[in-house]
């Protein structure tokens, strides 16, 4: 039996500190392809994890670009203000570029933390009359003065999104799906969305936190993380375990998306960061999502499966919606209130 090793966070909360991978599972995505029972083992450890606890460390991955991610992402937060914000997120009607400290909200509440975002490369495709989430579609904003952010971060979302694939493949098997079940979400045009964040050093007496509590609305989402740490996931009795730092390993949690084809069985769960009093935070997150268009299918589960599903979360909040244009535009819409204030004025 381990040690427990608990701190208290901000407003009290109780906080697991326990070593990195017993705080949360570990998978290998090599075991993907090991012979036939070590493979049945692998997929029945993801279809447990992803039950349980909703975050995971993954290794075996295949992404190499780690290092050159953050180290492109420190060179672009210590550009001069006036180039970052000469590609300033109110500039793009589909959320794209940067955001400086404080303008993005979780839950109503001011992030403490500046960041880039891209999406796929694409022109703009929406004209009057057709749906709203169609505007979140068109052309990313890359900075001029450091020409090879566009490159790196181009790269690393094929990388990535190329282990999402294989990942969604793997869960399909594990829930007694067809390898395939869910490519019709993503087949035509996926949603591929990356943030390179800094949450900048505070003090630790106001209690700020760096992102809030909150659940990501696409399929999957991967985070590389620095060796700082602040990454936390809720428990269901409300108490938070770190997603302390694990070298070599992306942390990878379920979307919002997946919890609805899954009538719950497979959970995304609330995270949030309050990075340690004292030092500057680095971390890039890849959200992969479906397609704009698609709508989420309700998965028929073998009957043991279905019986431990809890419902897809029903929060007056936050609601949920099938089809994946719509849940998108409603968390970029709450989360960027400048950027829909001036381009969705009509919503």
């Amino acid at each position: 039996m381990r040690e427990s090793a608990v701190r208290q966070g901000t407003g009290g909360d109780k906080i697991d500190t326990q070593s990195p991978a017993s705080a949360l599972p570990l998978i290998d995505l090599a075991r993907e392809a090991a012979e036939p029972a070590a493979r049945r083992r692998f997929l029945a450890d993801l279809r447990e994890a992803a039950h349980d606890v909703g975050f995971f460390y993954l290794t075996g991955h295949g992404v190499a670009e780690n290092g050159d991610v953050l180290s492109v992402a420190r060179k672009f937060f210590d550009l001069p203000t006036q180039e970052k914000r000469a590609v300033d997120m109110i500039r793009s009607p589909h959320f794209r570029g940067y955001s400086r400290l404080g303008a993005e909200l979780t839950r109503g509440r001011p992030d403490w933390r500046e960041q880039f975002d891209i999406g796929a490369e694409g022109e703009r495709r929406w004209r009057p009359g057709d749906p709203a989430w169609m505007r979140l579609q068109g052309p990313n904003q890359w900075p001029d003065a450091l020409p090879e952010l566009r490159s790196l971060l181009l790269s690393w979302q094929g990388a990535v999104t190329a282990a999402a694939v294989r990942l969604l493949r793997a869960f399909a098997e594990a829930l007694g799906q067809a390898a395939d079940a869910f490519e019709p979400l993503y087949r035509s045009a996926p949603n591929q969305h990356i943030k390179i964040i800094r949450y900048p050093a505070q003090d630790g007496a106001g209690g700020a936190h760096g992102v809030g509590p909150h659940k990501d609305s696409g399929l999957l989402t991967f985070v590389l993380q620095d060796d700082v740490g602040g990454l936390e996931v809720e428990r269901e009795d409300g108490s938070w375990i770190a997603a302390a730092p694990l070298p070599g390993s992306l942390v990878v949690n379920i979307g919002e998306l997946l919890e609805i084809a899954t009538n719950g069985y497979l959970r995304a769960t609330v995270h949030r960061v309050v990075p340690p009093a004292g030092r500057d935070r680095l971390s890039a997150a890849f959200f992969l999502g479906a397609s704009h268009e698609a709508t989420t299918p309700i998965l028929d589960l073998p009957p043991e499966l279905a019986a431990r599903a809890r419902g897809a979360e029903a929060d007056p909040d936050n609601p949920l919606f099938r089809h994946a244009g719509e849940n998108y535009l409603k968390g970029r819409l709450r989360s960027h209130p400048d950027v829909a204030g001036r381009h969705y004025a009509d919503l």
